[in-house]
C-alpha cells in the first residue's frame, strides 16, 4: 500500500494502541501525514513509531467525549498539515473488553460505551465535516463482529458498535451529494483486549482458529490496516454506506 495515500492528512482515534496504533503505522507508511489521536501518553509513542519508520505525525491529547478536544485535533491537523482527508473513529471504552452480561452492566459503564464510540462519533462527525467536504474526503467508524452477530458477555460493546454502523448509513447518504465516503470496517484481530480473553478464556483461541475459514485471527497492520488505506483512497471513492468485513471468513453469510 507503499503511496497510496501520498499527502493526504488522516486523523485517527484511539490511537494510541492495538488496532489504532497499526492504523496509524499504515496510513504513514502508505504517505500520509497522521494525526494520533488519544487521551493518554502512548499516542506519543505512536507517533514516535511513525516518525522512526520515516513518517509523518502529530498527537493530540483528545478525549473524544469531549467535543472541544475533538475540535482541537483537527485544527491541529489542519494548522500543522493545511487540510484533512480523513477520520477513523477506533476509541473505544476502556471497558469494551470487560465481560458483563446486560444485569450486571452499571450506569457509568453503560454511560462510558455510549459516550467513547457514540458522543465520539458525533463530535468527530461535526468537527470534521467542514474540512472533509473541502477535501471530498472520508469519514470511517469501526466497528465489531459483536455488532453483527450480537455478544453474550459484551451487549453494551455490542450495542454501541451496531448504532455506529446505523450512524455510517444515514451519514453516508446526507454527505454524499457533498462528496463524502463514510463506512465501516468490521475486524477480527489479534489486540491486547482479545489477550486479554485468552487469559480469562484459554478455550477461546483455538476455538476461534477453528472457526474461522482461515484459520487464525487477523494482525492489524498485515491483515487490517492495508484495508483501512484502501478505503481511504482514490481507488474507493466509490464504496459508501458500506460496513466491510476483514474476518478471515468467520462470517461468510453477511
Amino acid at each position: 500500500m507503499t503511496g497510496g495515500l501520498d499527502g493526504r492528512v488522516v486523523l485517527v482515534t484511539g490511537g494510541g494502541a492495538g488496532i489504532g496504533r497499526a492504523l496509524c503505522l499504515a496510513c504513514a507508511d502508505a504517505g500520509a501525514h497522521v494525526v494520533v489521536s488519544s487521551p493518554g501518553d502512548n499516542g506519543l509513542d505512536t507517533t514516535a513509531l511513525v516518525t522512526a519508520r520515516g513518517g509523518s505525525a502529530l498527537f493530540v491529547r483528545t478525549d473524544v467525549t469531549v467535543a472541544a478536544d475533538v475540535e482541537a485535533a483537527v485544527d491541529g491537523a489542519v494548522q500543522s498539515f493545511g487540510c484533512l482527508d480523513a477520520v477513523v473513529h477506533n476509541a473505544t471504552s476502556r471497558l469494551s473488553s470487560v465481560a458483563e452480561p446486560i444485569d450486571d452492566i452499571g450506569d457509568d459503564a453503560w454511560s462510558d460505551h455510549l459516550a467513547v464510540s457514540l458522543r465520539g462519533a458525533y463530535h468527530c462527525a461535526r468537527a470534521a465535516q467542514p474540512q472533509l467536504r473541502a477535501r471530498g474526503g472520508s469519514f470511517l467508524l469501526m466497528t465489531s463482529p459483536a455488532a453483527l452477530e450480537g455478544s453474550v458477555a459484551l451487549p453494551a460493546y455490542g450495542a454501541v458498535k451496531g448504532a455506529l454502523r446505523g450512524l455510517a448509513k444515514s451519514l453516508a447518504v446526507e454527505w454524499g451529494p457533498l462528496g463524502i465516503t463514510v463506512n465501516c470496517l468490521s475486524p477480527l484481530a489479534q489486540t491486547p483486549a482479545l489477550d486479554n480473553a485468552y487469559r480469562e478464556n484459554p478455550a477461546l483461541e483455538p476455538r476461534l482458529r477453528q472457526v474461522v475459514p482461515l484459520g487464525r485471527v487477523g494482525d492489524p497492520e498485515r491483515d487490517i490496516a492495508p484495508v483501512v488505506v484502501f478505503l481511504l483512497g482514490a481507488g474507493a471513492r466509490y464504496i459508501t454506506g458500506q460496513t466491510i468485513v476483514v474476518d478471515g471468513g468467520r462470517f461468510t453469510g453477511l
